[in-house]
């Protein structure tokens, strides 16, 4: 069935199946509350839209305090309440809150967003989830210049203090309202790349407190081919087919063999 994707409040990009964006948080606890508070982070989300929500109640379920920051702080209590956030307040309360950050607002206007925060990101670990993406003559098409650069690298150089992840791109939000995904047996693979080592265990953790298996690509220049990814994949979509059938495993090809 083809996708939908009207753009939401803060036009964070759509992939995949409709969105779900009311996320009740989860009361029940599970044998996963019981692990160690200390692996538990402080995440301050920069945003208040359908990614915002659906990544901040993924984080509250695994256990981690979140605090919703947004230029409208009616909005980013709003988006608290939805996701059952610790706390909301404006941008730079959210920005000083975490040791996590995640940018989760307009992919053209977060290297500003970045640039007016970088006093208080420097040293935490930046998390870019944006999609620079516009209507083309035929399919979605990159707005970086088809792939010269990235928005993630576009947000380091704006932000040189912070440690900036490109990662939850790729995938719809209405992914993340799943608790651990699962598909075809297996754990969501979440693909993410840094330039910065702490940075890349740090995101890991907090993808495999998803329940999901962190997938690292390598340093800050490759982030341009996630973003293309996202483009390509959400191009397929509209057009009423599967990207996932573009990528199967080549062990699954006949007569292959393991090496």
């Amino acid at each position: 069935m083809r996708s939908s994707c009207p753009a939401d409040a803060h036009h964070v990009v759509c992939i995949g199946a409709p969105s779900v964006l009311s996320v009740a948080p989860r009361t029940s606890r599970t044998s996963r509350d019981t692990d160690d508070r200390s692996k538990h982070m402080r995440i301050g989300i920069l945003g208040t839209g359908a990614m915002a929500t659906a990544l901040g109640a993924a984080w509250i379920r695994a256990g981690h305090d979140v605090r919703v920051g947004g230029r409208d702080t009616e909005a980013a209590s709003r988006t608290a309440r939805r996701t059952g956030a610790s706390g909301h307040g404006s941008l730079a309360e959210a920005a000083a809150h975490g040791e996590v950050v995640l940018t989760a607002v307009p992919a053209d206007a977060a290297p500003q967003l970045a640039k007016e925060l970088a006093h208080l990101l420097a040293g935490r670990t930046l998390i870019d989830c944006t999609v620079p993406m516009a209507p083309g003559p035929d399919s979605p098409a990159l707005t970086t210049g088809g792939g010269a650069t990235s928005v993630a690298r576009l947000i380091a150089d704006a932000a040189p203090g912070a440690h900036v992840v490109k990662a939850f791109g790729v995938c719809h939000e209405s992914i993340w309202t799943l608790d651990r995904p699962t598909f075809e047996g297996a754990p969501l693979a979440v693909p993410f790349c840094t330039d910065e080592p702490g940075a890349a265990t740090r995101v890991a953790r907090l993808i495999a407190s998803m329940g999901c298996t962190p997938l690292p690509c390598g340093g800050l220049g490759r982030a341009a081919l996630l973003e293309a990814t996202a483009v390509f994949a959400v191009g397929v979509w509209w057009s009423g087919a599967e990207a996932r059938f573009v990528f199967p495993a080549p062990a699954l090809a006949p007569g292959a063999v393991d090496d």
